[in-house]
């Protein structure tokens, strides 16, 4: 058993900013981060396109920024936080530029701000086509240097231990020795990032299977708005399972052009801003196209567009279209929506606290009121630095009492039971993440989700079974987690009775019509 002030399971940005700023503010206090895989493996490493923030007052507004999000959120949006979060911005990029992050200047020594869907102005911070990378390197060198941080690679928090609806720490993996064990902490703080693996064709990394937000929600933290599942217009398309290689959406707000295999700029049809629509209506314009001509993808045409300049702009997308086989100067680029990221999860206030005493979420797993029904490209990020600081702020009060719970917790021991067969596991999911797409996925009918809640159902009390016989290990609970998810978004897309921003539900097929 471990004791620790602060356990913190995940090392995105959300988390490791949070532990920076902790750890800096208490030296002799120990902070504990806890991440599946390696410490810089997270959805922020894959973030390409930026941080929107309000840098330059001349052609761009904290009013702007917030009416662009309202616009997005399509009405379900809490405004204060959105003013919040916009307001907010310059201080966290100024933390981020003094702890070594490095973003693009122009000519002038000026931020080279990027325009992307649903923005009005020019406001997307960025390195490159590699923004979250960046992050994630410059902050993990600072956390690396703290004596009072310790990162437990390869460790993966099974559940959440609470007592009278206080969170007391969590049970911990560890994926080598396959030793289980109790970190008991004051406070715990959950950042672990997306759902995406749930679907199988999505941009996120492999790890995002939304085991902080069931964890949660086994713990009794509310959960709400799982429905809202942004699904990003252009992933690279090819015939392979798993993870997509992400054409950032920066490559549209470049130039770039969306077409159908014949040539038809399709965009056109559905929306003014063509292909600078927020995210939700491109996505759906390429679903409804998808299902109308019986394609495998659309495609994304640069041959317009500076090639010299893109590669200096898009190094890693150009390359990797290089590899395989798409030269942009004459070849368009095939892609195709794919799983991004969720806009609801574990409800938090303004200080990112949950229903949970002493549990705190941020990031992607955090539902804060900011994006709404859809999310602006590029807030995420932004997000996530505001809460982390939103949450040391309120942590680091002198006068805050931590409610604590005496409870006499027992060390898991570990028995000797036989291993899950590696097949079922890897068939259940295959199977899993081909329901979700055909049943929860960018358009979805009342029947699909009743059919799909009755199976998610079925394989929770199946695999939930196996576990009392069976020797547990990460694959096992990454899959409940899944399931668990699933069922939350399938049950939440039945109670929702209007069409929001990224969801989209009718009664039959018949119901399909184009965005006017």
């Amino acid at each position: 058993m471990t004791n620790t002030n602060y356990l913190i399971i995940g090392s995105g940005v959300a988390g490791l900013t949070f532990a920076l700023r902790i750890a800096e503010q208490f030296p002799n206090k120990k902070i504990t981060i806890v991440t599946k895989a390696n410490a810089d493996e997270s959805n922020t490493k894959y973030a390409q396109g930026g941080i929107a923030i309000v840098t330059d007052k001349n052609e761009d507004s904290y009013q702007k920024h917030i009416e662009d999000t309202l616009i997005c959120g399509d009405g379900l949006c809490d405004e204060a936080v959105v003013k919040m979060v916009v307001t907010e911005g310059p201080k966290r990029l100024k933390e981020l530029i003094e702890w070594g992050a490095k973003f693009d200047k122009n000519s002038d020594g000026n931020l080279n701000l990027g325009k992307e869907g649903g923005h009005s102005e020019n406001r997307v911070v960025h390195h490159k086509d590699q923004t979250g990378h960046e992050i994630e390197r410059a902050i993990l060198m600072q956390v690396y240097q703290k004596d009072n941080i310790t990162v437990l690679d390869h460790h993966f928090a099974a559940d959440l231990i609470t007592a009278d609806n206080c969170c007391l720490g969590a049970i911990v993996l560890d994926e080598k020795t396959k030793q289980i064990s109790t970190y008991l902490s004051d406070i715990t703080l959950l950042a672990t990032g997306g759902i995406g693996h749930l679907y199988g064709h999505t941009t996120n990394p492999v790890i995002a299977t939304g085991d902080g937000i069931a964890m949660a929600y086994r713990a009794h933290a509310n959960i709400k708005e799982m429905e809202f599942i942004q699904f990003h217009p252009t992933a690279f398309y090819d015939t392979s399972t798993g993870s997509k290689f992400l054409i950032s959406e920066a490559v549209r707000g470049f130039g770039a052009y969306l077409r159908t295999k014949k040539g038809h700029r399709f965009m056109i049809d559905y929306d003014s801003r063509e292909e600078l629509a927020s995210r939700d209506i491109v996505s759906q314009s390429i679903d409804l196209e998808l299902k109308k001509s019986g394609d495998d993808c659309v495609y994304l045409d640069c041959t317009h567009l500076d090639i010299e300049a893109f590669k200096k702009h898009f190094p890693m997308i150009y390359n990797h279209c290089l590899k395989a086989g798409i030269d942009i100067e004459k070849d368009w680029i095939p892609v195709v929506p794919a799983q991004h990221y969720i806009c609801g999860g574990i409800v938090v206030d303004t200080d990112g606290k949950t229903s949970v005493n002493n549990l705190f979420a941020c990031g992607e797993c955090s539902q804060t009121g900011l994006h709404g029904a859809n999310r602006l490209a590029s807030n995420s990020l932004l997000e996530a630095l505001v809460y982390s600081s939103r949450i040391y702020e309120y942590l680091a009060d002198p006068n805050l009492e931590i409610r604590t719970i005496k409870k006499d917790i027992q060390e898991t021991v570990a028995t000797e039971k036989p291993e899950i067969d590696a097949n079922y596991l890897t068939n259940l999911k295959a199977n899993l993440q081909h329901l979700m797409r055909q049943n929860a996925g960018i358009v979805r009918y009342d029947s699909d989700l009743i059919k799909a809640k009755e199976q998610l159902l079925n394989w929770k009390q199946e695999i939930e079974a196996i576990s009392k016989t069976h020797q547990i290990n990460t694959s096992y609970y990454e899959l409940l987690n899944m399931i668990t998810i699933g069922y939350l978004i399938v049950t939440q897309s039945i109670e929702r009775h209007e069409n929001r921003g990224g969801f989209v539900k009718f009664e039959s097929a018949s119901f399909v019509k184009k965005k006017s």
